[in-house]
């Protein structure tokens, strides 16, 4: 069990260096107590102070190595306080590690406290206080280093990783602040170099992100957050909008082949980075058309399948083929492209409806879709399928949200959703909700539909129970209960449940490969690299996690492709430092709404145009619009810059 010495972490001093240490875990510190197969956690320095787990570490040593990094390796020398800062910094603590310092020294440093209040941005200051901190309690270190007393013996192995609040709620660890900065300098096609470092479908997360990393954007503790997700789409949009061609090339050919099964967002960002490494890819989907979910999930009012199937060409300029209408288990075995290709990616999705559990559903009645995600499929893919004129679509979330949308665009006169809470505790976004409100769709909320009722075979209506909110769930959201006697029937002819999707994994029941899966119908893979029990086939996206978010699959599938890359090519799967220091720093948290910034607000969130009224819901028309290049330079100079160094010492 790790056991804290000394911790000033989150501005709160526990000393135990004179009595026994205290559990780790005591704390709420999320710190592991070892670090990939080096050996264990010795201690944490960063933007919020120290962590030290081992009485041997010498926290001067450690400072100035820290300070060191910082200053070679981030300080972007943008402005004067935090060049001239941290070199005074670095070359202070070097010469003290030394031998070759004084007290006056300590002074000197703690003196900078108030020039780095004034740099550009929050990296320089931040990195300061770890420092300022070491001085402040183990000064007798420092002075035993200036009598010439002691000398830096112990060994140990320092990994630092560059964050941000933004960078590390992103699930793909976007460089946020790098992106919008080239934007603030009218940069965009650098910009765009940046977001594809980590994100290879820009003009999709530009649009239909539920931008997770907002909710950490320190601006909010301002004002208002940053328009992070429309800054993305900006800088894809100025790529197509002016006809540049993207400048990405592959790295010479590794004569290694990989089949990428599914083309959805984990398909097609797997296949994208272990292009541009230099493998030959195939991706094999059982859509006929570009996307994935995406494509069939999502509809065009949201994102426009022009601009998808540009980003699946941008995928295919890299050496990337494409096949259409192959379905793994029904076309082709995972044992054949197992023995076929060097290695395998699984990224089939999750196109499966869970089922309601209500009475009637599984009679085949007219009226009643298979499923949220069938419905919206069936539609884009311009099938056959009568929508009714009262279409009542259960469910609570965006894919319940894109139902009622789009039977609205279908023709339906009324669209009404029915879900068993409130809309507080809708999971859908809550602009998802506002402008389904806007189109006319109606809500019935605390209702749960207990059986469907027909006649002649055709669906007539939905019998519903009042339902009221008891204590909350493992969820965190209160639990519905019915209320007894409060039936009710709602006149429809057509009903959509959209309560969730499960990847259909049945094709692992034809091959004896040992790929074990979960009890909610997912892939499971191992030691963080996402590569599953059966040698070389690897799994990300909704399939291994479940359904989740297009930004999620994508983050997961440039993990398992570097993975796969590191097994291709030097025969094992494994995290790196930079995986480790990703997971380390996500487990710690870097965002503390809590934060007193002390600054000044009062510059407000820029908004993108967007089509308002009714009357958009006739069409598929795009409804969010471009945000002009020069309000997008606006709004990215709001954004403060809240780089942190964390470093870490293994031994």
């Amino acid at each position: 069990m790790a056991e804290v010495i000394f911790s000033s972490w989150g501005r709160e001093i526990v000393d135990n260096r004179k009595g026994q240490p205290q559990a780790l875990s005591e704390l709420k510190i999320k710190l592991p107590a070892q670090y990939l197969e080096d050996g264990e956690v010795k201690a944490f320095i960063g933007w919020d102070g120290i962590i030290l787990l081992d009485k041997q570490v010498d926290v001067v040593a450690m400072a100035a190595e820290y300070m060191k990094r910082v200053q070679e390796k981030y300080c972007c020398g943008k402005c004067t306080p935090g060049k001239k800062g941290t070199r005074v910094l670095q070359d202070t603590l070097a010469r003290i590690l030394a031998g070759h310092g004084q007290e006056e020294d300590l002074q000197t440093i703690e003196d900078l406290a108030l020039l780095l209040e004034s740099c550009k941005c929050t990296l320089c200051m931040t990195s300061a206080i770890p420092v300022f901190d070491t001085i402040r309690y183990f000064r007798e270190d420092y002075l035993a280093y200036a009598r010439g007393e002691k000398t830096s013996t112990i060994g140990l192995r320092y990994t630092d990783k560059l964050t941000a609040p933004c960078m590390d709620r992103c699930p793909a660890h976007i460089d946020i602040p790098a992106y919008i900065e080239e934007i603030k300098d009218r940069r965009f096609d650098e910009s765009l170099d940046v977001i594809r470092r980590n994100m290879p479908l820009p003009a999709v997360c530009g649009r239909v992100c539920p931008h997770p990393c907002e909710t950490a954007c320190r601006r909010a503790l301002v004002d208002e957050p940053i328009s992070i997700m429309v800054l993305k789409r900006v800088a894809a949009d100025h790529e197509w909008m002016h006809h540049k061609q993207p400048p990405m090339k592959p790295a010479p050919a590794k004569g290694k082949t990989i089949c990428v099964v599914g083309g959805g967002p984990a398909g097609i960002s797997a296949a994208y980075y272990l292009a541009l490494d230099g493998f030959k890819v195939t991706v094999l989907d059982m859509l006929p058309e570009p996307g994935g979910t995406v494509a069939v999930g999502i509809p065009d009012y949201r994102m426009p399948r022009e601009l998808l199937r540009r980003e699946y060409e941008v995928v295919e300029g890299l050496g990337v083929e494409i096949h259409y209408n192959t379905k793994l288990g029904v076309d082709v075995s995972l044992k054949e492209l197992k023995a076929k290709y060097d290695a395998v990616f699984l990224g089939v999705g999750a196109f499966r409806s869970k089922p309601m559990g209500v009475e009637g559903e599984d009679e085949g009645y007219e009226g009643f879709s298979a499923g949220g995600i069938n419905y919206l499929r069936t539609v884009a893919l311009g099938q056959p399928i009568e929508t009714g004129k009262r279409v009542i679509v259960v469910g609570g979330g965006n894919t319940a949200i894109d139902c009622v949308r789009v039977a609205l665009r279908e023709g339906a006169e009324d669209s009404i959703l029915i879900y068993r809470r409130t809309r507080k505790e809708m999971p859908a976004e809550s602009y998802e909700v506002d402008d389904a409100d806007e189109e006319g769709v109606q809500f019935e909320f605390l209702r749960n539909p207990t059986k469907l009722v027909h006649e002649n075979g055709k669906i007539i209506g939905v019998e519903v129970v009042v339902m009221e909110l008891g204590e909350p769930d493992e969820s965190g959201r209160r639990r519905p209960a019915p209320v007894p006697g409060s039936e009710y029937i709602i006149p429809c002819d057509m009903v959509i449940p959209a309560i969730g999707q499960d990847p259909d994994l049945s094709f692992l029941e034809q091959d004896e490969l040992g790929i074990e899966t979960t009890r909610w119908s997912t892939i499971v893979t191992k030691g963080g690299v996402l590569m599953t029990d059966s040698e070389g086939v690897f799994a990300a996206g909704d399939c291994e996690i479940g359904p989740m978010t297009v930004v999620a699959a994508v983050g997961q599938a440039r993990r398992a492709a570097l993975a796969m890359s590191r097994w291709l090519t030097e025969g094992k799967a494994y995290r790196d430092d930079a995986d480790a220091m990703e997971d380390l720093i996500a487990e710690l948290g870097v965002f503390d709404k809590h934060e007193e910034t002390g600054l000044f607000g009062g510059l407000h969130r820029e908004h993108q145009p967007k089509v308002n009224g009714i009357e958009r819901a006739k069409t598929y028309d795009e409804i969010e619009l471009a945000m002009p290049e020069s309000q997008a330079v606006t709004e990215a100079e709001r954004c403060l810059r809240c780089y942190r160094v964390g470093m870490i010492a293994v031994g």
